[in-house]
This record gives structure tokens, C-alpha cells and sequence, in this order.
């Protein structure tokens, strides 16, 4: 039997495309992952980035979940170091209370943007040191036992939304092993680390009152295509936005480079990061994807897979969770 089958959705801001364009374009992508059978779609806290929409993250889950009737759907994640833990039980408690049953909350120690963005955030740096404390009393707002006293999540209280711990590093791994969550792994963008902090999470897992055996979501791209060939030109196309948006600005470039210009850029060191970065990368015809992901189950043990679809353009990205899952769930 195949484990379950998950998108994050970066919701993108395609060139010469509005934020409107996009969040029209993940009530897309929600409506299709619901129709072909995957578990669930989360959506990540991003600040200050021009080509991704999903900074009002709750906001955007309430938009998808009213257009949407039985997928999961969740943040993977926010970024808890921005809010406090009282308001975040507050927005999933809300959420919970419109789509019972449906929402996730998965929680970030990384601010989610640079230096000038957490000055703009108001935030202190520092506060990421809370993260575990601030986690335990998050989970207490949504359990209906609040650490605070006097002080109740509403709505939230009660709710029990499920918290995933999400993490590229062993911080987060040992954290989630110590308070028994579930653990979500980022490796479709930050790898390195993917199968030491599996491992770790593994061997020093505590049972809980809400997870009686470790549960690893892993993250991969995935480019799927009618052919192979062009799976490799979508992908190519992935390669130069990544680049473009990691590293234009910060070398004074355009953030509007042809694809030779691009090209150009990805044959310096910007390319060896790029693709250090996209290492777990499914990207062919179907049986290709199919081989790939089964590889990388195997390889990591991993209980849930979550996939994130590199193509440019909604058509592409829809075509890539539509061939995805017909190879991944046929007998």
C-alpha cells in the first residue's frame, strides 16, 4: 500500500502575473489535489519575496477552504517566531471552526525573511530561542489548557488542531522526537540534512498523548510531463526563476533576465546552488516520477510524502498533480 500523497502549494506570482492571479490558481490546484486524491495541501509563511503570495497564510487557507468541500488543509508552516503563540490559536482555532476536521498547523522556527523583514515584522530575533516554549504554549491554547492563566484561545480553545514540527535541521528533528509531534522535513529546498535528521527524530522519538509512533512527512519537486523531454524543459525553466529570485537582486540584476541571461547564471557557482538545493527533484514522463518517488520512499522511510510542483504556469503545474498521482496511485 502507498503512503499518502501531499502538495505544498508555494503559491507563485508568475512574470507579468498579480497576487490575484494566484491565489486563483491555488483554489485550482486545491480543487484538483481534492479530486485526485491527495491528503492534504499546505501553504508556507513567505515575507518580502515578489513571487510568492502566501505571507496572510491563514487567510489564504480560509480562501481555498471555502472553495474547496474535503481535502486537508494546513501551513507547512507559519513561521512562530513572527506571532505570538495566542493569536496563531486564534487564526487555526477559526479556521478549525469553519472546515472541522480539515486544518493542520504546521510551525517554523526560521523568521521567513531577512534582517529588514523582521525589523518590519517588529520582531526580535531572539524570540526564535522561544520557539519550544512557545510551541507548548501554543498547544496548550488549542487543547483547552491554556499555560496562561486567565487567558483562553477564541475560538481555538478546544480545537485540538494538529501542530506538525517543520524543520531542515537537527534542531527541529529532536524537538518534535521530544514533545512526540509529527515531523516534516524540508528537503524539497534546504536537503542536506534529510536523512541524519530522519533518523535522529526516529531513534529519539517520546510517544504522546497525540502520536503514538514517529511520522515523518518529507518533502520533493516533482515535475511531471507527457514526456520526459518536456518534463527537462519545465524543470530548466524552474532552474532559472530559482536562480533569478535567490540571487538577482542580491547581484544588482533584473528580476526580469531573459532565459539566456538566466542560462548565463546558472552556469556560475549560482547554478551548483541552485541544484544543490532542488536535489530532490522527481522530473520525467510518469513512470519516471513514479520510479523516483518510490526511491525516495525507500530511501527515507518516509510516512507521508509532500510534493511541491516546479513547472511554469498553472496549466503545467495542474498537468504535473494530475500525472503524479494517476502513476503514483495506479495498481
Amino acid at each position: 500500500m502507498r503512503i499518502r500523497l501531499s502538495i505544498l502549494d508555494l503559491a507563485p506570482i508568475g512574470r507579468g502575473q498579480t497576487a490575484s492571479d494566484s491565489f486563483a490558481a491555488s483554489v485550482a490546484l486545491a480543487r484538483k489535489a481534492e479530486e485526485l486524491g491527495y491528503h492534504r495541501v499546505w501553504y508556507a509563511e513567505h515575507h518580502n519575496m515578489p513571487s510568492i503570495a502566501s505571507s496572510a497564510t491563514s487567510v489564504l487557507i480560509a480562501h481555498v477552504g471555502a472553495q474547496t468541500s474535503s481535502i486537508r488543509l494546513g501551513a507547512g508552516g507559519i513561521m512562530l517566531p513572527n506571532h505570538s503563540p495566542l493569536v496563531i490559536a486564534e487564526q487555526f482555532g477559526t479556521l478549525a471552526a469553519m472546515y472541522p476536521g480539515r486544518i493542520d498547523l504546521g510551525l517554523g522556527r526560521a523568521p521567513g525573511s531577512d534582517q529588514q523583514t523582521t525589523y518590519a515584522l517588529r520582531r526580535d530575533p531572539r524570540t526564535a530561542d522561544r520557539f519550544p516554549q512557545d510551541v507548548l504554549e501554543l498547544q496548550g491554547f488549542l487543547a483547552g489548557a491554556s499555560l496562561v492563566q486567565g487567558v483562553d484561545a477564541i475560538p481555538g480553545k478546544g480545537s485540538d488542531v494538529p501542530l506538525y514540527i517543520l524543520g531542515s535541521s537537527m534542531f527541529g528533528a529532536k524537538l518534535a522526537a521530544t514533545l512526540g509531534l509529527p515531523y516534516a522535513f524540508a528537503s524539497h529546498f534546504a536537503p542536506d540534512l534529510l536523512l541524519d535528521a530522519i533518523a535522529a527524530y526516529r531513534a529519539e522519538f517520546k510517544p504522546s498523548p497525540r502520536l503514538e509512533a514517529p511520522y515523518v512527512i518529507a518533502g520533493v519537486n516533482v515535475t511531471a510531463a507527457d514526456s520526459a523531454a518536456a518534463a527537462r524543459e519545465a524543470f530548466q525553466a524552474v532552474r532559472r526563476t530559482r536562480a533569478v529570485a535567490l540571487f538577482g537582486r542580491r547581484l544588482g540584476l533584473s528580476q526580469d533576465l531573459s532565459d539566456e541571461q538566466a542560462d548565463e547564471l546558472l552556469a556560475s557557482a549560482v547554478g551548483l546552488h541552485v541544484d544543490q538545493m532542488l536535489r530532490y527533484s522527481a522530473v520525467g514522463a510518469p513512470g519516471d516520477v513514479r520510479d523516483y518517488l518510490d526511491a525516495f520512499v525507500k530511501d527515507t522511510g518516509a510516512d507521508e510524502l509532500i510534493t511541491v510542483h516546479q513547472a511554469p504556469g498553472l496549466a503545467a503545474r495542474l498537468r504535473s498533480v494530475e500525472l503524479t498521482a494517476q502513476c503514483y496511485f495506479a495498481d
